[in-house]
Formats: structure tokens, sequence, C-alpha cells
């Protein structure tokens, strides 16, 4: 007889994934790659942040507040900015809030599109299916849009002369830097386009997995999938545009001059 809902996973069953840890652990020290020490800190951390986001969505699921939900989403905006920032070092004039807010707007946009007219819960603002299609949203972006804006830095920095030619010319700063931020905004985009690609025959995506684990008809994950692997490739398209176009013009001083900072590289 086949097992029907979620197969339960027992304390001693959760820490023999320890197992898998010692695997990596093993090919970091056997290369000398110098990752054990941040592996292991980072399993550390899964453990103790999932554990405690656990406990967190069962209290918000069960009040089903708006503005709790609310409030969660404007807390996972904020920490989605601030990973965004940690992953563009090499970035000069870097703003913090032009990430929170690219992230919110697709974030936002986006996912009150799904839920709204596609998925209709109801409650509209049901916790329950808000912040995990949310979360998605987010979690995709914050890649996208951090992988962008680096790229931007480093197409203009490896096209100085030609831009600053253009700028001698009397081309404005986006005139000059135009066919930079296409190259930024199709690095941003280009592994969302391949996991298109190639879900559903290279890999099943893990929300699509979580539903057939969980016992639902695969016929029905396969539907929410498609949402989703659709609704992130918006958001990343989206999220990435806006904030290239509105981080590109921090690269140039008043007088419309590429800033010295802009061509040196920290790495």
């Amino acid at each position: 007889m086949s097992n029907a809902g979620v197969v339960p996973i027992s304390n001693w069953q959760l820490a023999l994934t320890v197992i898998l840890v010692l695997i990596s652990g093993g090919v970091a020290v056997w290369l000398r790659l110098g990752l054990l020490k941040p592996l292991l800190w980072g399993t550390v951390r899964t453990f103790v942040q999932l554990t405690l986001i656990g406990y967190v969505l069962t209290y918000i699921f069960a009040v089903n507040s708006p503005w709790l939900v609310l409030a969660m989403l404007l807390v996972m905006c904020l920490v989605a900015a601030r990973t965004a920032v940690q992953r563009t070092p090499n970035v000069f004039n870097y703003s913090y809030w032009l990430g929170f807010a690219s992230l919110a707007a697709s974030t936002f946009l986006v996912g009150s599109i799904v839920v709204e007219l596609i998925i209709s819960p109801v409650p509209w603002y049901s916790a329950r299916i808000v912040i995990p299609i949310f979360g998605m949203i987010l979690g995709n972006s914050m890649n996208g849009i951090a992988l962008s804006l680096d790229r931007l830095y480093s197409e203009v920095r490896a096209r100085a002369g030609e831009v600053e030619t253009l700028l001698a010319c009397g081309a404005t700063p986006w005139e000059a830097v135009r066919d930079c931020v296409q190259v930024a905004v199709r690095a941003g985009m280009t592994p969302t386009i391949n996991s298109l690609m190639v879900v559903g025959i290279v890999s099943l995506p893990g929300m699509m997995t979580g539903q057939i684990l969980g016992g639902a008809d695969p016929l029905q994950a396969v539907r929410y999938q498609i949402v989703v692997m659709l609704m992130i490739a918006a958001a990343v398209a989206f999220g990435c545009l806006l904030l290239v176009l509105l981080s590109y013009r921090r690269m140039f001083n008043a007088a419309g001059a590429l800033y010295e900072e802009v061509l040196r590289s920290t790495k």
C-alpha cells in the first residue's frame, strides 16, 4: 500500500543528514578548498534558521492576520536586499534601499498577480499561500539582481574607454552605457531562462517535489510548478531591469563623467 500524505521525518532521521555534510566536508578537506569552516557554519545556520522559521510560520499561519503577513513579507525583502548587497562587494556606490525598492516592487507586483488572479485563495491574504509564493519570488529575484548589478559594473569597467569616448562625443550617460545595461539584464535573467529550458527533464523543482512527497496529484503539482517558474521569470526580469535602471546613473557624477571608483575593482 502506497504512502498517502506527508511522510514524517523523525529527529533521529534528521540527524542522519549529517552524513551528507561529512561527504561535502570530506571533499573540501581532501582538495584543500578552505571551505570546511563555512560549510559547517552554514549547516548550523540552516538547522537553526529553518527550525526557528518553522515555529514562526506555525504561529503566523494560525493567526492569519493580513498585517502580520505584510510585516513578514517586508522583513523578508529587507533581508534579501541586505544579502544582495553582500553579494556585490565590487559595486561602487551601491544603495541598499535601491535593492530593497527593486526587490519589493518586483515581488509585490508579480506576487499579487499570482495570488489574486491565478491561485485566488480565500481569504486573499492567506498566509499559507502568500508567504511561500512571495518567498520563492524573493529568493530568485535576489540572485538575479545581484548578478545583473555586478555585471553592469564589470561591463562598464571593461568598456571604460568606449564609454568615456561616447561621453566626450556628447552622449548622455544612458547612451554611453546602454549596451552594458543590456548585457547586465541578460546576465541576471540567464540562469532563470536556463531553468525554464530543463525543468521537468533535467530537474524536478522543489515545490513540485514537495507537493508530490506530500501526496498531491503529480498533474496538479505540475500546474503549480508552471505557475512558479513563470512568476519567477517575470519577477527576475522586472527586478533586474528596475535595479539596473535605478543604479546606472549613480556611476556618473554631476558633470556626467564616470566616477573614478567605478573603474577600480576590489577583487
